[in-house]
This record gives structure tokens, C-alpha cells and sequence, in this order.
């Protein structure tokens, strides 16, 4: 018989709350390996005896064969000295002051799963809180780690008898299934409407189904958070939902039932999901993914008007499958808040702050520790790339392409907050926060700063910001007292880009958005910056135009015609209300900053055609433009000239005569913009290739989002011999500033 060794084995990555340990346990058994297994903090520590083949093939396993949710390292193999087990056990976790925890995120319910919540002989028939190793919620519920149940916020659900026999065989699927509960043990349903209030969880459940049908909205509660909840094929109750949450265009997301041998029969019914889109629709993330609208559309007409794409996603959690099981169709599932805040969690503030929108709520007893808002993804370019990350994504976490000395936080910019810790070689971002206009964002915005520390096990010793002297998110840092590095936005933007690809060479990268604060006091936003992560230059930019009211430009696309318009000398049609007094103050230049910015165009562009003169959320006028427009008509670059600096500045004033024509078609004057835009990009890459020699080109900041100028930029570069890098891991918005500020503040002092 072969000689037994003994070996020390290190798995890292994601190998906690995943049931990776009952994984290891079946394994051994399998292979007649002796030994233990452990969770230490962020990693599973195995002693394992048998004969040295044996163990070979062992280690190979751990790897080639985890569960599906596991993303394991072999971290360390060494000869360690015999235990003399007898067996193979499973030893309470350790816990130590190693950083390499990884926080799981929330994951959708398995298949496994689901089926027995189907099945009328199953104990945990239609329980809205089924759950195995596999699947269920993580970051939600988390208040420590290591991941054991203690440590989460079903600590106050004591296991009975039958979930405690699973929770505690190493061959079962609920082996250290923290969240595992039934409807004898675990949380419950409530319903509460005006004064009645219903206890039962699946008379709650009813109730919740019938008024829905009934065309009412229901709060529900959910993973991360709460829903507004309402029949996505009912007008009325679109509008009513519209009307009572102030917004009046922005698009709501419909979630369909998952049926079907590949779980789409129901998405491809209510919309037309691409390939791409449909890939990404069944992915375990479960993400919102814009996909093309049915034609004709069979939803309601308000829930995403002006646009030919809805958000679409599939049920993630048991209480969304019963949900649409019951209702037996679509409906508009949107996050529970208030306009540009966190996503609600709590049941009494939920109750409070949603009494004017919500006719009915559905709660349950399942703390929620943080928010986690549902993310959003759209095919660019044919590959989904993240417009918001959340729930199922974030905590996202990357591998950086250098150490960054000592522990950084990065607290992100003013709008479509994200914050980012990184140490070592790693980065964390955290899930979608929201605009810092409330004082409910503010006090996410700190919850979430210290939960990342707190759950990681590192404490930020320094702090990179925003270099805005007005950003929330800024003032927050320069009050913190620790050494501050700030950045400018848009070399955030450069880079983000740059250190997705961990692209350290010379590279040029258009960083389009609609406004960010320049190094030289204006708001920069149609730049491209040349160099490299910690040193960026600004090498080209659009004509500058002064901004009649400033910030109000973003909601008021009107502004931004009238602003190109003036610059001309031209009166602008059918000019709008306060036109008079704003042109007044252009002429004295009051609140009229200088503006550079390719969103602000995009404004522009929609308001001349007549899509969009006023705007009801962020970026309304680019989007019903970019729909508008449905493809890309090729156009000539916009006139290039440097200016006075050396900056490569493209003339918008040749935009004016086209989309000022009124006998083209609205759409078709869209799509010339769109073609002059790309145009206009390639064009001014190929003159700094010329003068430069950079052949690497990255694109970044909110324009991006939009498919028709993304693909045909990148087609546009691509067929003249560039590198292009679009990025498909961190939003291109200002999402992503907070990955970008960590990449530029630690570049910068390498």
C-alpha cells in the first residue's frame, strides 16, 4: 500500500457561502482522503492525508470540480504533520486578521431550490424564504464574518429540529445554509393595508397578489429592499404610479416570469431580447437588462416612453416566483424610494416614507443589514456592459495590476455614488448608493464606508475624492481628516478604463460625460486625455460654450440649444418660457459657466430637434435621441483646429444647419448627429496617432451608455487599426469614478 502523506492545503477567492465546505467533505469521502476542513477569514483551510496520487487528484478537484458558485485559488500546498484522523471532519470556523475576505454577494434562487417550492409535497411548499448553499442572500444579511449564521441577521430565527438536521449533515445541499429556515422556524410574511393587517404569510401573500391584479401598487420586500409593484399591461396603474412618485418619464423596470426550457418564453413574449441580451438575462446575477420593445408592444404604453428599449429581468428571489406565479404576467417592479435615494429597507420607514405611492405593503421579519438596489446592464457593442451595479454584482471586487501601499478609500463623485476600498492588490466596489442630494444618501453613503471596512477587515488610511470644491462626497473626505488625494473627473474616467485593462502604457481616452470639474475651473465633459494611469493631459476637447443656468442645463436641454445657438448669433425657435431672462444673463454672463461637455450636445442635439426641450430625469434628451435616431447615418468629422494651448478643438458649430432643418425628419437629423459625433472622435484619434504615435484607445464617462455612438466609434477606430478599450466590468458612467480615483490616487504615487 502506498506511503500516506499529509498535506496543508489553502483555497482562496470565493470559496465562503457558497457551500464549498460540504463540497470538500464529499470529496474526501469519495476519495478516501483523511482529514479536516475549516473556513478561516476569507479562506478554507484543509489538512488532507492519503496516498500522494490521491492527494494529487484531490487537489486538482478542489479547483476543476467546486460548486458553481465557488471561485477557488489553490493559495498554498505544503507538507504538513500527520493529525492521525480516523475520518474527515468539518471544525468550526477560525476566525484571524488575514485580508483576504471576500463578501459574498446575494445570489438568485437555484433550480433546486425552486422546485421544491413548486412541489405541494415538499415542506417548504410556496415558503417565500427558500434557500440552499447555492443560492440566497449574503451581503444583505451580513453583519460579520466569518459567514456562520450567528454572525447574520438570522441569528433571531432559531433552527427547529428538521432544518438543524440539514444544517448540520456534511451531505446535505442546506449543510451551512446561514439563511436556511422554513415556515416553521424562519421569517414570515406580513400584509398591511390602511388599518388591516394580515400575519399569515401566505394569506399576506394573497392579499398582496389580489390587490396588484386589482391595479393597485404594492410596496413588497424584498433581498436588498423594497419594490413598487404594479401590473406592467395596466395602463392606469402606470400612470397612477407615475403621478404619485413624481416621474413622469423615467423608465420603469418590468420583471416577467420565468418560464420555458430556458426560463425566457415569458421575456421573449413582452419584449425582444438579442442574443447577448438573453445570455445575460439567465445569468445568475439576474441583473435589469435593457432589451428592444416588442412590436407591437404589449405592456402598458407609460412604462418607458419616448424609448424603444424596457428594462427587463427575471425573478431572483421565492417571493418573486410566487409573486408572478400567481399574477400570471409582467409587472413593473421599481425601486423602493424616493427620487435619486437609496433603495427603503426597513419595514416602519418603508411604511413612512412610501404612505403616498404604496396602496398596500407586503413586509417580512428578515432584517435587512444595507441596501442593495437592483443593478442595470446593456448590450453595447454586442456584450453586456454595467450601466448600475447592485444587488447579485456588487460587492464587486478586482484584481489591481499593482499593490496600493497603504489602505485606500475612494469615495466616488456627487451622482450615481460609489464608494471603493482597496488594499494590497485588491479593489472593492460597493453596490449603486445614489445621488448625495439627501440626507438618507448621506447616511448610506457613511454606512456603506464602514461596513466595507468593518466586514473586510481594513481600516482606509487615506482617502482619494473628487477635486469638485461642491461635491458631497468630497467635503465628506476633506472632513475626515486623514491625507486626501484628489482627482479630477474625468482623469478618474481615463482611469477607470485604464485599469480595468490594466492598460499602463500610453493610451488616449475620450472621456464624454455631462459635466465634471476641469484642472482649469471649467466643466469639462467632450475631453480626451492622453498618458497613462496618474498622469493624464488634456489633448482634445470641444469648442467651449457658455451654459445659461448652469447646473439647470442637465434638466433643461433647451438651455444647451439656445447656449450653441447664441454662440452663432442665432435666435432659438420657439424658445420657451424664461428664454428672455436667460438670454439676458448669457449676455452679462451671470451663472453661465463655460462648458466643454459631448452630454450637454447630446442636449442640445435633442432639444433642436424638438425630442426633448425639458427633462424629467438625467439624460431624458440623449436617450429619446439616440431612439430616435435607430441607426447611424455616416457623417464628416466636425472642423478640428488647436487651440492657443495645444488642445485639439472640434468646432460644434457645423452641427447647427443640420439640425436646425426642419424639413429632415427629427430622426434623421438624430442619426446625422450621432454619425458626425463618431466621426468626429475617430477623426481626432488619427490626428493625435499622427502627432503622437498612441494607438491605444479607451472610451469612459456617461456617453458611452449610449449603444448607437459606442458601436460605431469603436467600428469607426477599429477599422483604422486602433486598439479600442470599452469597458465591460465597471460602469463607464460615474459609477465607476470611485475604481477610477483609486487606480489614479495609487498610480500617482507609484
Amino acid at each position: 500500500m502506498p506511503d500516506v502523506e499529509s498535506r496543508k492545503l489553502i483555497l482562496s477567492g470565493h470559496v465562503q457561502g457558497v457551500g464549498y465546505r460540504p463540497f470538500v467533505y464529499r470529496l474526501a469521502h469519495a476519495l478516501g482522503v483523511r482529514g479536516w476542513v475549516r473556513n478561516t477569514a476569507g479562506r478554507v483551510e484543509i489538512l488532507a492525508q492519503a496516498p500522494a496520487a490521491v492527494l494529487d487528484r484531490f487537489s486538482d478537484a478542489l479547483v476543476s470540480a467546486a460548486p458553481p458558485l465557488a471561485r477557488p485559488r489553490l493559495a498554498a500546498s505544503e507538507p504538513a504533520a500527520a493529525a492521525g484522523a480516523d475520518g474527515f471532519a468539518i471544525l468550526d470556523s477560525e476566525a484571524s486578521g488575514r485580508r483576504e475576505i471576500h463578501v459574498p454577494p446575494d445570489y438568485f434562487a437555484c433550480d433546486d431550490c425552486q422546485r421544491e417550492l413548486r412541489d405541494p409535497a415538499d415542506r417548504r411548499y410556496r415558503y417565500p424564504f427558500i434557500n440552499c448553499t447555492q443560492c440566497g442572500p449574503r451581503y444583505t444579511i451580513i453583519d460579520r464574518l466569518p459567514y456562520d449564521r450567528p454572525n447574520t441577521s438570522m441569528a433571531g430565527f432559531p433552527l427547529c429540529a428538521d432544518c438543524a438536521r440539514e444544517y448540520t449533515d456534511p451531505l446535505d445541499r442546506r449543510f451551512h445554509a446561514e439563511p436556511v429556515a422554513c415556515p416553521c422556524c424562519g421569517p414570515s410574511q406580513q400584509y398591511v393595508a390602511g388599518g388591516a393587517r394580515i400575519d399569515d404569510t401566505e394569506a399576506a401573500l394573497a392579499a398582496a397578489v389580489a390587490r396588484i391584479r386589482d391595479g393597485a401598487i404594492v410596496a413588497v420586500r424584498g433581498v436588498g429592499g423594497y419594490h413598487l409593484i404594479c401590473d406592467a399591461r395596466s395602463e392606469a396603474a402606470v400612470q397612477r404610479l407615475r403621478a404619485r412618485k413624481h416621474r413622469p418619464h423615467k423608465p420603469l423596470a418590468v420583471m416577467v416570469p420565468q418560464r420555458g426550457a430556458d426560463g425566457l418564453d415569458e421575456a421573449r413574449r413582452w419584449a425582444r431580447p438579442d442574443a447577448a441580451a438573453q445570455r445575460w438575462l439567465s445569468d445568475p446575477t439576474r441583473t435589469i437588462v435593457l432589451c428592444r420593445k416588442a412590436d407591437p408592444d404589449p405592456l402598458a404604453p407609460g412604462i418607458a416612453p419616448g424609448l424603444h428599449e424596457i428594462g427587463i429581468f427575471l425573478p431572483y428571489s421565492p417571493l418573486h416566483h410566487l409573486l408572478l406565479d400567481d399574477i400570471g404576467g409582467p409587472v413593473v417592479a421599481t425601486s423602493g424610494n424616493l427620487s435619486g435615494e437609496p433603495v427603503l429597507t426597513g419595514p416602519e420607514e418603508a411604511q413612512r416614507r412610501l404612505a403616498g405611492i404604496a396602496d398596500a405593503f407586503l413586509h417580512h421579519d428578515r432584517p435587512i443589514r444595507r441596501p442593495a438596489d437592483d443593478p442595470v446592464f446593456r448590450i453595447i457593442d454586442g456584450a453586456p456592459r454595467p450601466l448600475r451595479l447592485g444587488r447579485g454584482v456588487a460587492p464587486l471586487e478586482l484584481a489591481l495590476p499593482f499593490d496600493v501601499g497603504a489602505p485606500l478609500l475612494a469615495v466616488g463623485g456627487h451622482m450615481k455614488n460609489t464608494v471603493a476600498l482597496a488594499w494590497d492588490r485588491r479593489v472593492v466596489v460597493s453596490p449603486h448608493i445614489g445621488d448625495l442630494d439627501s440626507p438618507r444618501s448621506l447616511a448610506v453613503f457613511e454606512q456603506v464606508i464602514d461596513d466595507l471596512q468593518r466586514l473586510y477587515g481594513v481600516r482606509a488610511q487615506r482617502i482619494a475624492c473628487d477635486a469638485h470644491p461642491q461635491y458631497a462626497s468630497s467635503r465628506w473626505a476633506r472632513e475626515h481628516g486623514l491625507p486626501l488625494t484628489e482627482i479630477f473627473h474625468h482623469h478618474a474616467h481615463a482611469g477607470a478604463v485604464a485599469g480595468e485593462f490594466a492598460f499602463n502604457g500610453e493610451m488616449l481616452v475620450f472621456t464624454w460625460d455631462g459635466t465634471g470639474y476641469g484642472d482649469d475651473g471649467t466643466i469639462w465633459g467632450g475631453e480626451a486625455v492622453l498618458g497613462r494611469q496618474g498622469a493624464w493631459r488634456r489633448a482634445a476637447s470641444f469648442r467651449p460654450f457658455r451654459l445659461p443656468g448652469g447646473d439647470r442645463a442637465g434638466r433643461e436641454p433647451w438651455r444647451a440649444a439656445a447656449a450653441l445657438c447664441w454662440e452663432q448669433g442665432l435666435a432659438l425657435d420657439a424658445a420657451p418660457e424664461g428664454a428672455e431672462l436667460a438670454r439676458s444673463a448669457w449676455e452679462r454672463d451671470i451663472n453661465c459657466p463655460r462648458s466643454t461637455a459631448a452630454g450637454r450636445l447630446f442636449d442640445a442635439a435633442a432639444a433642436l430637434t424638438g425630442l426633448c426641450t425639458y427633462a424629467s430625469f438625467e439624460g431624458q434628451g440623449p436617450m429619446q435621441l439616440e431612439a430616435a435616431a435607430g441607426s447611424v447615418i455616416a457623417m464628416r468629422s466636425l472642423p478640428l483646429q488647436s487651440d492657443e494651448h495645444g488642445c485639439l478643438r472640434a468646432d460644434w458649430a457645423a452641427l447647427l444647419p443640420m439640425l436646425t432643418d426642419t424639413g429632415v425628419p427629427a430622426g434623421e437629423r438624430a442619426a446625422r448627429f450621432h454619425g458626425a459625433m463618431a466621426a468626429t472622435l475617430v477623426a481626432v484619434a488619427q490626428r493625435l496617432r499622427a502627432e503622437q504615435g498612441v494607438e491605444t484607445v479607451g472610451l469612459s464617462g456617461g456617453v458611452f451608455q449610449n449603444a448607437l455612438l459606442a458601436a460605431a466609434a469603436r467600428g469607426g477606430l477599429e477599422k483604422d487599426g486602433f486598439r479600442v478599450l470599452l469597458p465591460r466590468i465597471v460602469p463607464c458612467n460615474d459609477a465607476g469614478i470611485a475604481y477610477g480615483q483609486i487606480v489614479e490616487a495609487a498610480a500617482g504615487e507609484r
